[in-house]
This record gives C-alpha cells, structure tokens and sequence, in this order.
C-alpha cells in the first residue's frame, strides 16, 4: 500500500490549544490551566452535541460559546477585553517545538501534506501563518465544507474527496485519541501521537502507528514503506 497523502488534525495535533494557559493566567491568576482544560472538552462536546443534531454553527462561535459557558461554571468574570484577548490568542496558537522541522522534512520526502480539522479556513489560515508554516500544506480542509464536524463520516471524506484516492492511501494523523480512533473506523490509515501518554480509548479499534511526538510519523512513514 502507498501514502499518497498526509492530512493532519490541527488542534492539540499541530497547535497545542493549552498553550492558552498563560494568557487566561493573566487575566485569571491561578486558574489559566483549569480555565483551559474545561474549554477544550467543552468545547469539543459542543462540536459533538451539535453535529448529533444537525445544529451546526462555525467553530470559532462554538469555541467562543464554550469559553463563555466555562467562565460562568467557574465563576470567572469574563470581561469583553478578556474574552476578546483569549479568542485572539486561540487564532494563533503556539505550535508544538518539533512540529516545523518534521513538517518540512514530510515535504522533503515528497509527501503531499494537508491539514483536515474542525476549525473554519480562516482560524486555520491564521494558525499556520502564526507558526510560520506557510507553503507546507496543499489544502486546508475544514468541516464547514459539509457542516458536520468530525466524527461525522462526511468530515472524514473530505480527505478522499480532495485528494482523489481511497482513504487508506492517505495517512491521517491526530493527538486526539477519539479522533485517530474513528478515522480509522472509517478507513484511513492512522497515526496517534499521544503526547499525554494517555490510554487507547476503549473502542475496539487500534490506529495503525502510535508515537510521543510528531517526530516520530516520520519513522512510521518509513518504516511503513521498507
């Protein structure tokens, strides 16, 4: 079997979303972390609870949603300058210290690379320019395409769709355990990178590579092919 293509998940996979620890610190001593843990999840329930019922609304309002929801569950007093810094700083997220070299070095080695992620094109777009990965990716594709956000099976198909082959040809790549978990039940070829040396979620479904870092895909990709 050939990778034709690698389509990369984006948050928390290329740009890590509790980097926005620091700044929620400042405008809340103490609690950045916890404010940042509980926005993640609940902002990643808000996709799910969504697309189960056809609601869908742009990623950045549902993240923004998800940030004011937290604020009020931990009696944050989220003031408009706050909530409008937090957002702003979400848009360009810091990415993960290895991420540019391997990206280049996938590039080097003559993969097509792309990014397929719940955000919109415009929160994507920011987040590569943020982190200078400019020119890397042949398409940013975003579930606002089809108005579903992933595990939906029509977010998935975007990568088939785009690059013309099946997605077992294309290496689909994720921190996200959930996320690596259903592309493969969906037939991608996968790759976890379980920064968090988190646990496989009980599903049933194994991906087919698992690392600490995204350094480590480019040791899959070639050991795959030997």
């Amino acid at each position: 079997m050939t990778i034709h293509a690698i389509a990369f998940d984006a948050y928390g996979t290329l740009f890590d979303v509790y980097s926005i620890s620091q700044l929620a610190d400042k405008y809340f001593p103490g609690r950045g972390n916890e404010l940042a843990q509980m926005w993640r999840t609940k902002q990643i329930e808000y996709t799910q609870l969504r697309t189960m019922c056809s609601m869908y609304k742009p990623f950045w309002e549902v993240t923004q949603d998800a940030l004011i929801f937290v604020c009020k569950k931990l009696a944050l007093n989220l003031s408009l300058d706050a909530q409008n810094a937090l957002m702003g700083q979400y848009a360009r997220l810091e990415s993960f210290p290895e991420n540019l070299v391997t990206l280049k070095a996938l590039r080097s080695a003559g993969y097509k690379l792309s990014i397929l992620s719940n955000g919109t094109t415009p929160m994507l777009q920011s987040a590569v320019d943020a982190a200078g990965m400019q020119g890397l990716f042949s398409h940013l594709m975003s579930v606002e395409a089809v108005r579903k956000y992933k595990t939906a099976p029509e977010a998935y198909q975007l990568g088939p769709d785009v690059f013309g082959v099946p997605a077992k040809n294309i290496l689909f790549v994720s921190s996200n355990g959930w996320d690596v978990c259903c592309a493969t039940w969906f037939g991608y070829t996968t790759f976890w990178v379980n920064r968090a040396g988190a646990p496989l979620e009980e599903l049933g479904v194994t991906p087919h590579g698992v690392g600490s870092t995204l350094t480590d895909v480019i040791g899959f990709v070639d050991q795959y092919h030997s």
